[in-house]
């Protein structure tokens, strides 16, 4: 999975770059100050406006129906591990934000379906009887990113910190939470858009 995602990443500019030496190849009677001309410049400027890699994390979000309410699934640190698991099942997600009791937009941690196998499971606990803030990841161990970080930048986070869940926060506060398949997901339609760009490139589209 972990190559797959590092192979999307890189696969990209592999594209772009063999995009573009067709482009030259195909044109090998075009001289230079032509690939130099005001049109040429503006086509390069408007594909840099509109380019590869630019989507966002907001982005992201906005595709899931997420946005800045707290419109995302989450538990408290006085909840159980049972009911906390419980809802990861009924909403077919593998993690959920912790909040402390009150305090919905205050991130305290996040507890996941490894964390439940590791710290209940082999362990020998109760989930009914431990607390999630007894087994969370507390907040000062959290990588997040805010809404402003590029998709592939996340996925370099999550892959190097073998995570699958990544919290969202916007001035200390909650904003949501993506996964790795919703980041790789952006990722390939991001690299679609720009072949589509690419193309129309090409063909004088531009």
């Amino acid at each position: 999975m972990q190559a797959a995602i590092r192979s999307v990443v890189s696969g990209g500019n592999v594209v772009k770059a063999s995009m573009l030496q067709h482009l030259r190849v195909i044109n090998p009677a075009i001289q230079p100050s032509v690939f130099c001309s005001r049109s040429e410049s503006t086509q390069s400027a408007q594909m840099e406006e509109h380019g590869f890699e630019s989507t966002t994390i907001s982005d992201v979000m906005k595709a899931k129906g997420k946005s800045a309410d707290g419109s995302w699934l989450w538990c408290t640190t006085d909840d159980t591990v049972y009911d906390a698991v419980k809802s990861m099942t009924q909403h077919n997600v593998g993690a959920l934000v912790v909040v402390k009791p009150g305090e919905q937009q205050a991130l305290a941690g996040i507890i996941t379906e490894r964390d439940y196998l590791r710290k209940i499971i082999v362990q020998g606990r109760s989930s009914k009887s431990t607390k999630v803030g007894d087994i969370m990841t507390e907040e000062n161990k959290l990588i997040t990113v805010t809404p402003d970080t590029k998709v592939l930048l996340a996925m370099k986070l999550m892959t190097d910190n073998r995570i699958r869940h990544i919290p969202v926060v916007k001035d200390k506060g909650m904003l949501g939470m993506v996964s790795i398949g919703d980041v790789v997901r952006a990722v390939v339609d991001e690299h679609r858009e720009e072949l589509k760009r690419l193309n129309a490139f090409i063909q004088g589209g531009y």
